[in-house]
């Protein structure tokens, strides 16, 4: 599990500064700048949680001995990885949205806080984790 994480993590590091690079040259000459500010921070927000998927790969790796198969590492990482489908993700779409005829802000735009929620339930139960696993060493 702890592998599947990381390369969660990694490839959404790859893609956000893929994204990032987008956004700081092929964007300016498709939307207004006040959306490229949106685009921003999505990618700000998706490279920050996949280092998070990364950190937290290495701590379940380094105490896989007495961590076990500690089934809230497996929700904290799905949380993280749904917090930034849901809030990236929406703040991808919400930038296009002047290149399309239909108006889909108002469906996108409540997504964004249910995965600003998700990625916060990440980090609650990355703190769970931590909070359980007592080790005296």
């Amino acid at each position: 599990m702890h592998r599947k994480i990381l390369l969660w993590g990694l490839v959404l590091a790859l893609l956000s500064v893929a994204l990032g690079a987008f956004g700081a040259h092929g964007l300016k000459n498709l939307v207004p700048l006040e959306k490229i500010t949106i685009f921003e921070t999505g990618v700000r927000y998706q490279f920050m949680h996949a280092l998070a998927l990364v950190a937290l790969s290495i701590y379940a790796s380094q105490n896989a001995s007495t961590l076990g198969n500690h089934k809230n590492i497996g929700w904290a990482s799905n949380f993280f990885l749904l917090g930034i489908l849901f809030f990236s993700g929406s703040l991808y779409l919400l930038t296009f949205q002047p290149l399309c005829s239909y108006n889909f802000s108002r469906i996108i735009g409540p997504i964004t806080p249910i995965g600003g929620l998700f990625l916060m339930l990440g980090w609650a139960s990355w703190i769970r984790v931590v909070w359980l696993h007592k080790v005296d060493k």
